[in-house]
């Protein structure tokens, strides 16, 4: 089957994934787009796993509040390109919304969880999928989530290095 550029930006668009690792998916599955994302995954886990290894120091801090609940996240990448890129504060955000509704008290519970943006996948897939993606290492190094009967209020300090609630 010939793979066409629409077939490729259609992939790519579905996943996230680059264009030539959208093609080969394309070509190693005869053009299937099922079989090609979950090619895709699978090599965005092996990407994950090879890039673990690498120290990831700089990152952000994100909280978000609703009404009488917060949380508050760090997560992790290994330049301050990455932390500034809209992809990963975006991923950033997600992740600080699914503490928010989650009954997780660690990162490894946290990990476990169905991704609220898509339930196809786990925390730890999508965050596989994101650093394939990126191209970094990246973690979830620590969240917290506060419950309160008065008022809660989040400080983010420096661009996201530093964050309270």
């Amino acid at each position: 089957m010939e793979i066409t550029a629409k077939m490729v930006k259609e992939l790519r668009e579905m996943t996230g994934a680059g264009v030539m690792a959208c093609k080969n998916a394309l070509v190693e599955t005869d053009g299937d787009f099922e079989a090609a994302a979950e090619v895709l995954r699978k090599k965005g886990e092996a990407t994950a796993v090879k890039k673990a290894g690498r120290i990831a120091a700089e990152g952000t801090v994100y909280a978000v509040v609703e009404g009488n609940k917060a949380a508050i996240v760090e997560v992790n990448s290994e330049t301050d390109f990455v932390a500034k890129n809209d992809k990963f504060r975006t991923f950033v955000a997600d992740i600080a919304e699914q503490i928010l509704v989650s009954d997780a008290a660690t990162v490894e519970a946290l990990s476990e969880e169905k991704f609220i943006k898509d339930e196809s996948k786990t925390v730890k897939e999508e965050l596989a999928s994101q650093i394939a993606v990126i191209g970094e290492n990246m973690n979830i190094r620590r969240f917290d989530k506060v419950t309160t009967d008065g008022l809660v209020v989040s400080y983010i300090h420096a661009g996201g290095k530093i964050g309270v609630l």
